[in-house]
């Protein structure tokens, strides 16, 4: 046969192959992920009926409207909501950006657009990127509470605590309500400020509708203020609330798995952890695992325990790769289990990179300084705790951190003072970590 002719005739081959692919991964591109089943106990919760319903309702009227942009937010918004109802962020995160882009693309100053935007990546913890998209819709509307909601949260994740403090302000002065009131709370607390930030986490429960996920989610929150000012009969009795008013909420049982914790009741905490394990899909429970097992003597399931959060924040960090636009960051929880299991090479890795992309962040040099302290470097270790104690937080867990470090480092007195304020009202700490501290740390009067 004649090249000549084979030549061309190969060509359009190629070309009708070629244009098959990029048809076919435009059909997938366009194709907008379903609402998922939900697990058996999450879908026996009255409102899971009510959320399938309006979610396929409104995957088939984009199908048939195509062009209407208000029907993708509102999915998008409820993909949002079942993310945080869930745990599965990666599959309804991915899924809330497609549709969110779809509309930015249609419309690039679209301004709910712009805040789902922003929100799925503070989600994410993709920060930075977070607040660029926040500040975006500010500057289309400056009147609006919501989006001040969203800069505060970079802001505080970011490290910059002033700015957050401003816009916490311009927020509640726009509309006091729950999601203002609750992070007004959260400023006081990290700023040192229990009693005020226990006042503020009671305003925005107060504003909530008994039952609904946020409103549970601020009483959670108000459970945790208890425990970390050693009021546990008062944090016990808002987790029991919590589960009376949401039924098998999973954050209720966590709450009450730590409050048998510190009561040593370890069999009653695992079972609370497990039952929280198997209704949302949350590093942390698993996380808190790892130490029970190991504290009831249970060695195995707490090593499998690790390898089962090494695995799932690793597979989160891949997806990350393989999609710069999604991904879950999580450094800082990495290093944390590394430095469960041993590993501390691993450990320093992830928490430089974690600190890499908040430097001014009290978190992320905690977790720098603690990785460093467990590996002996406790110079180095001091260094980084003295900017995550920058904002006076009176958290026991830092305080513990913060006094063993300086305790190796050979700042006796600045340990003592810290150890004393950290055991101040008998405020929860890990059991593992409140055994490290007894050994290390004098005791008072001693």
């Amino acid at each position: 046969m004649n090249k000549k002719l084979i030549y061309p005739a190969l060509l359009v081959i190629a070309c009708f192959v070629v244009g098959f692919v990029i048809l076919k991964d435009k059909n997938k591109e366009d194709k907008i992920p379903p609402i998922k089943e939900r697990s058996a106990r999450l879908a026996s919760l009255p409102d899971w009926a009510e959320t399938k319903t309006k979610a396929t309702d409104l995957y088939t009227r984009i199908q048939q409207q195509p062009t209407d942009e208000k029907l993708k937010l509102q999915l998008a918004a409820l993909y949002i909501q079942e993310a945080r109802v869930t745990g599965d962020h990666l599959y309804y995160d991915r899924a809330a950006m497609q549709l969110v882009d779809k509309t930015l693309k249609a419309d690039s100053a679209n301004f709910e657009a712009l805040c789902f935007k922003s929100m799925i990546y503070l989600s994410e913890h993709h920060f930075a990127d977070g607040l660029t998209y926040a500040q975006k819709a500010q500057s289309i509307n400056p009147y609006n509470s919501f989006v001040y909601g969203l800069m505060t949260d970079a802001y505080v994740e970011l490290g910059d605590y002033p700015a957050a403090v401003s816009t916490t302000d311009k927020m509640v002065s726009i509309r006091p309500d729950l999601r203002s009131y609750s992070r007004v709370s959260y400023l006081r607390e990290i700023h040192g400020d229990y009693p005020g930030a226990i006042e503020a986490m009671k305003m925005a429960v107060s504003a909530g509708y008994p039952g609904a996920e946020e409103t549970e989610w601020a009483r959670i929150q108000l459970g945790h203020l208890y425990e970390n000012t050693g009021m546990r009969k008062e944090a016990q009795r808002e987790y029991e609330l919590a589960l009376y008013e949401r039924p098998d909420y999973a954050y209720a049982y966590a709450g009450l798995g730590r409050i048998a914790e510190s009561n040593k009741y370890y069999k009653g905490a695992i079972a609370n952890f497990e039952k929280a394990d198997g209704l949302v899909e949350d590093y942390s429970f698993k996380d808190e695992l790892i130490d029970l097992y190991l504290l009831n003597g249970e060695k195995e399931k707490s090593e499998q325990a690790a390898k089962k959060v090494l695995d799932k924040l690793n597979s989160d960090a891949q997806a990350g790769t393989n999609d710069a636009a999604i991904g879950h960051y999580s450094d800082r929880e990495l290093a944390y289990v590394y430095v469960k299991t041993g590993d501390y090479a691993k450990a320093l890795e992830h928490a430089e990179m974690e600190y890499n992309r908040r430097p001014d962040n009290i978190d992320a040099n905690e977790t720098l300084a603690w990785v460093h302290y467990k590996k002996g470097d406790y110079k180095e270790a001091a260094k980084y705790i003295a900017v995550a104690l920058k904002t006076n937080s009176q958290n026991p867990t830092l305080l513990t951190h913060a006094a063993l470090i300086y305790q190796k480092a050979g700042d006796t007195a600045k340990a003592a003072e810290l150890s004393e304020k950290a055991s101040k009202d008998n405020a929860y700490i890990s059991p593992v970590l409140a055994v490290e501290a007894s050994k290390e740390l004098p005791r008072k009067g001693a």
